[in-house]
């Protein structure tokens, strides 16, 4: 592919990454024609570059989301083809964190909609899914792994998968895993409510640092965090050395055809 091909394709899947956030904010009706549009954009980017992993990870993020909003056998098709999205791009990179992460995120949702138990093998899939993101990052989808756990009412697991998503940081907020139906069945249990304790007491035992004037001037507008992780933005896919090698070159060669 050409140097100016691959910005154009770049340019199309930026495009379509966009539409996919701006379908999440819409309303039923302009989020379905978003959400088509956006298909037809992931269509083009990997028509005749079907390596490009990242164009099918955001593809499948846009089908997951758009699952969302629907129901019954429109919704199952939807959380279909997100999961093969998600596959095929572990297929062509299988560390991409974000396809292993969602693609649990997938398998549990269509879980629900089926409306089967969690023994089902839809939940065997999505543990082997969030198993997958914790191998490519230490835990990552600890707390997914919790909430099948708890569903299942497996305690020894799931205070064991608590314990890692709070020793690496990924925990949700207190009151987010309080409020988690999929903690439902654990949420009167002792030992979750001793832990849930434990972790107020360590957040209240860590004074804040006083914002002085210059950070205040500086400060971000507070950003809404969501409860699930499959609900981030896509993540920015990081340059491979392969990738960055032939970048210098093409800029090499660009430079000499200049002179």
């Amino acid at each position: 592919m050409s140097l100016f091909g691959a910005f154009a394709k770049r340019a199309k899947l930026n495009s379509a990454i966009k539409q996919t956030a701006e379908a999440r904010k819409s309303e039923a009706g302009k989020a379905d024609q978003l959400f088509k549009r956006v298909y037809q954009g992931y269509a083009e980017v990997v028509s005749d570059h079907p390596m490009l992993a990242e164009a099918l990870y955001n593809w499948g993020f846009a089908l997951l989301h758009h699952a969302k909003l629907k129901s019954g056998e429109e919704a199952v098709a939807l959380y279909q083809e997100a999961i093969s999205k998600f596959a095929f791009c572990l297929t062509l990179e299988p560390y991409y964190l974000g396809a292993a992460i969602d693609g649990g995120v997938a398998y549990m949702d269509l879980a629900r909609v089926k409306g089967v138990k969690p023994e089902d093998h839809l939940y065997d899939m999505a543990e082997e899914q969030f198993e997958k993101a914790n191998a490519i990052q230490a835990g990552s989808a600890a707390y997914n792994l919790a909430c099948i756990y708890a569903l299942r009412g497996d305690e020894t697991a799931c205070l064991n998968a608590l314990e890692d998503s709070r020793d690496r940081g990924s925990l949700p907020n207190a009151e987010d895993v309080m409020n988690d139906p999929d903690m439902a069945a654990a949420r009167e249990q002792g030992w979750f409510v001793e832990f849930m304790e434990a972790v107020k007491a360590k957040k209240e035992a860590v004074p804040e640092e006083p914002a002085t004037p210059e950070t205040k001037a500086n400060e971000e507008p507070p950003v809404e965090e969501e409860v699930r992780m499959e609900d981030h933005e896509p993540p920015a896919k990081e340059e491979t050395p392969a990738e960055e090698e032939a970048g210098k070159e093409e800029s090499s060669s660009t430079g000499e055809e200049a002179k």
